[in-house]
């Protein structure tokens, strides 16, 4: 170890040496399936003769060296998978170059040349893959690119295997889906200063491999140092089902909006009964949003998609590739992989928006949250590029925005001027009083609610403290320009004074916005309520269909998540429901029940009723009076 670093603590070794490490042997197996050739030196440099890669520097991460004291061995084990690197052989017709560059690159063999999908995030590292398969395979022009969504790593490398050029001559075609464009600019262009500086924490990009500093990036071992390019497409996929012939290879799409991107899509070949899931499935939970910055991603419509995928592809396919990570063979496999991604996503999503609609706020739902042994099991849904403490916020986030409902948060001073006036506080609460009180005097409330607020969260009972944070919150409601702030501020003083508001339930009230729901959207209003405590073990398929708007729906509980898709009915299902859907409404708002439904004529249920339970009997149930101002 070179001296310049510190060695891992006590208590670091051993909170490493409990942590727990995925035992799927067969993830090194994919990973190095079909490989044909490395890199001939590992090193790849710009056109100014300047190193942006060499996975040299990771041999470190050698598959028969051990996790070290510095390094998660679960992380250590996912990084050892990521730097298998090289030209591989994926199935009859397709190739991929993984490992020099975060992203992958896939070449199928067309008519006449390539289909590449994804060319990276560089030029540089573009042309080396082209000229690694063209070494191995001889050369074949480029005919036709996709661009699966639209983050840097995945269309950035593009002047590496064809150019502007060639695209204005009809030689080569370039594909992506709706918006793609208007994504690249608002993401890289309006944010890009921003985001490449916090980039740079996100990737560790000025890390120097080590196993006491960068070992990996989770999408893959590292990105190149290099800014991307970009040709405009020339064809825009504009409807799920969309069918197109490339260079003699047929192509079925479909479109993923909000999902991993703003702008994505995942798309199947069926005469080589292979699914690209773009980047929608990877090795790894992925983040809900990047620290570096991005839009929130719809983790509910990530979850459905990942579904849709299953329902329309999922019978045929016998290889699934992404644009990340190493692909999975075997209809089973396959399938099993992208159950288990649809529903760690759709775990999030509801149990996080769960615990919200306890009142909870992000910090408190991200301690709460623990990640079920179904999940655990699996290396690709733990936390090695995204992490649930962070998709948990950002669930929260997407619905509630970053404000917690305490409006004591609404405009604090910013980090340094409430730094300067901490200093200068004494310990404990007659001397944080004593601060406060001459703060208000001097007219500086924004500072007394929030000094203030952290003694009513650490003694709730102290009076002299709610009613001097109240006094402040009040005058800061009579400044604010704004009504929302107003009415957030006096709101808060009258609650510090009188208390919350009397609990009560939330379904009935909600009936009449349920009213105007599709079947879809109330059970989506259905899963977020499933406990998953008590779930744990239970995959149970029930069928659902509504007679007066002539639907049938699939459900199905497993990994303690509720799915569900319009079409067929199951053959294998447990229990068959046929109700209307104001009758589901009135269920869902314990206007009535299942029992009463069924006695009463208005519903038919046909399998295993007792099956019904596992769901309806693990509903949680919401207030609204919850706590917001105190603990």
């Amino acid at each position: 170890m070179a001296s310049n670093y510190n060695s891992a603590t006590e208590h670091t070794r051993l909170k490493n040496s409990q942590a727990s490490v995925p035992q799927d042997a067969g993830d090194f197996e994919r990973a190095s399936r079909g490989f044909i050739a490395h890199h001939p030196t590992g090193i790849i440099k710009d056109r100014n003769g300047r190193a942006i890669i060499n996975v040299n520097d990771y041999e470190f991460l050698d598959p028969s060296n051990k996790a070290p004291d510095t390094v998660h061995p679960s992380l250590w084990r996912h990084a050892q998978l990521n730097h298998h690197h090289g030209l591989f052989q994926v199935m009859e017709g397709v190739w991929q170059v993984r490992g020099y560059d975060i992203s992958n690159i896939t070449f199928i063999r067309g008519d006449q040349g390539w289909l590449v999908i994804d060319p990276l995030t560089t030029e540089a590292t573009a042309r080396a893959s082209y000229e690694l398969i063209t070494d191995q395979l001889g050369h074949r022009p480029i005919k036709a690119v996709i661009y699966t969504h639209s983050h840097a790593d995945h269309f950035g490398g593009v002047w590496g295997v064809t150019s502007q050029d060639e695209v204005d001559q009809g030689k080569c075609v370039i594909v992506a889906p709706e918006h793609f464009l208007r994504e690249v600019v608002s993401e890289n262009v309006i944010a890009g200063p921003a985001m490449g500086r916090r980039a740079l924490f996100q990737f560790g990009q000025l890390l120097p491999a080590h196993p006491c500093a960068h070992v990996d990036c989770g999408l893959g071992t590292s990105v190149p140092y290099s800014p991307p390019g970009l040709i405009a497409p020339t064809h825009d996929i504009t409807t799920t089902g969309e069918e197109m012939i490339l260079d003699g290879i047929r192509i079925i799409f479909q479109l993923t909006p909000e999902t991993e991107a703003p702008a994505e899509m995942n798309f199947f070949f069926p005469d080589l009964k292979a699914l690209c899931m773009a980047e929608n499935c990877n090795h790894t939970m992925h983040n809900l949003i990047p620290i570096r910055g991005a839009l929130v991603r719809n983790a509910l419509n990530w979850s459905k998609y990942i579904n849709e995928a299953i329902d329309l592809f999922g019978s045929e396919t016998e290889l699934m590739f992404t644009s990340h990570h190493w692909p999975r063979w075997g209809n089973e496999d396959v399938r099993g992989f992208l159950s288990n991604q649809r529903d760690l996503y759709k775990w999030m999503h509801d149990q996080s928006m769960r615990y919200a609609n306890h009142g909870y706020v992000p910090t408190e739902i991200a301690e709460t949250l623990q990640l079920p042994e179904e999940f655990l099991a699996n290396d690709h849904t733990r936390g090695y590029y995204g992490d649930l403490v962070h998709n948990a916020k950002a669930v929260y986030q997407r619905y509630l925005s970053w404000y917690d409902g305490n409006p004591s948060n609404l405009h604090r001073h910013p980090p340094v001027e409430a730094g300067k006036r901490y200093v200068d506080l004494a310990g404990g609460a007659e001397a944080l009083l004593a601060n406060a009180r001459q703060a208000y005097e001097k007219g500086d409330y924004r500072w007394v609610t929030e000094v203030v607020n952290h003694l009513v969260f650490a003694d709730p009972d102290n009076q002299t403290a709610r009613d001097l944070q109240a006094d402040a919150l009040e005058q800061l409601g009579y400044q604010a320009e704004s009504s929302t702030f107003r009415n957030a501020y006096l709101n808060g003083a009258q609650e510090l004074r009188q208390g919350p508001p009397a609990l009560g339930g939330g379904p009935i009230r909600a009936k009449g916005l349920l009213n105007a729901m599709t079947v879809e959207q109330v059970f989506d209003t259905i899963s977020i309520r499933l406990k998953s405590e008590t779930v744990a073990g239970l995959t149970i398929a029930i069928n659902w269909t509504f007679t007066d708007i002539d639907e049938t729906w699939r459900m199905c509980l497993s990994n303690r998540t509720l799915s569900y898709i319009k079409g067929s009915a199951d053959p294998q299902a447990a229990v068959s429901l046929s109700l209307t859907r104001t009758g589901l409404i009135d269920i869902v708002t314990q206007s009535t029940t299942l029992p009463d439904e069924l006695q009463n004529g208005n519903l038919k249920i046909s399998g295993d009723i007792e099956s019904l339970a596992s769901i309806f009997g693990n509903l949680d149930t919401f207030t609204v009076g919850f706590n917001v101002v105190e603990p």
